[in-house]
């Protein structure tokens, strides 16, 4: 089983985590730029956080055998601190850079004004920059955010299929899914999604345009769900194909629509290739375009 995680925080999570998650069959993964859980003070904070998100985690990833690509945004939670603004300024040097495969996480938190603000000038620059948007809908009134986040993306020109809805559940699924925009699911022990859960919206809904995630942020969470999610889906009577497409080539072809994804020689959107083994990683081709 090949696993691309499409949205996990590693920052959060030890060296350890990264040898087991290499084991479970993780051969790449996206990180997106959130609120680390302490409010920062100034912009300048950002910098050193995205230098790491393009600079160290990368090579943190790298000594496991898994290759790192991250999401660059002003995440919806700090749009609301007026002291994070400048943070708009300094995106664009981010989202020229190799490795950033998408303009997130943008969206809502609270669904105040500033965020709305925000939402849509990060819209502009994913457009701008010719790059697909991950958004965050909020914990509080998901079905209203969903919708709201959804008015946001139609109003903002980009492409709906270069969008991910991400944190889905039962009640916002069906909201996305005539949208033209890709579904992303969080997986976690106690809270979101479970693996049982996703296994259903899979019966439902089908395997296409579907990403699920481990998230795996600084909370009580565990970046092995996308392994037990897939191992859910063969017990549930899904074949090897089914669990390939939705944890290995939905978020190819998603972040492939960046034209910066790495990934090993072996390493396609097509049919799987042999298990990978923890620790190494040979070589690497960038997927350009794609859809």
């Amino acid at each position: 089983m090949r696993i691309f995680d499409p949205h996990i925080h590693m920052t959060s999570r030890t060296t350890d985590d990264y040898e087991r998650m290499a084991a479970a069959g993780v051969r790449a993964l996206v990180e997106p730029a959130f609120w680390l859980g302490q409010p920062r003070t100034s912009a300048a904070s950002f910098v050193d956080y995205f230098d790491s998100l393009v600079g160290w985690e990368p090579f943190r990833a790298g000594q496991f055998g898994i290759r790192h690509h991250a999401t660059i945004a002003l995440n919806p939670k700090e749009a609301n601190d007026p002291r994070c603004r400048e943070v708009l300024d300094l995106l664009p040097r981010y989202l020229d850079k190799d490795g950033v495969v998408a303009v997130g996480e943008v969206g809502y938190d609270s669904m105040t004004p500033e965020e709305d603000e925000v939402f849509a000038a990060q819209l502009a620059l994913a457009v701008a920059h010719e790059l697909p948007a991950l958004v965050h809908t909020p914990h509080r009134d998901k079905a209203r955010g969903t919708e709201r986040s959804l008015a946001v993306v139609a109003e903002s020109g980009l492409d709906p299929g270069r969008v991910v809805i991400d944190h889905l559940n039962e009640v916002t699924v069906p909201l996305v899914r005539d949208s033209g925009c890709w579904l992303g699911f969080s997986i976690y022990p106690e809270t979101k999604m479970s693996p049982p859960r996703m296994v259903e919206l899979l019966r439902t809904y089908g395997t296409e345009r579907m990403l699920v995630n481990s998230a795996a942020d600084w909370g009580r969470s565990d970046p092995l769900l996308t392994r037990a999610t897939g191992e859910a889906m063969l017990a549930a009577g899904f074949d090897a194909d089914d669990v390939d497409r939705v944890l290995w080539r939905n978020p190819v072809e998603f972040y492939g629509q960046s034209g910066r994804l790495e990934l090993a020689d072996d390493e396609s959107a097509g049919e799987p290739a042999g298990e990978a083994t923890p620790g190494t990683f040979e070589g690497n081709s960038i997927l350009r375009g794609g859809s």
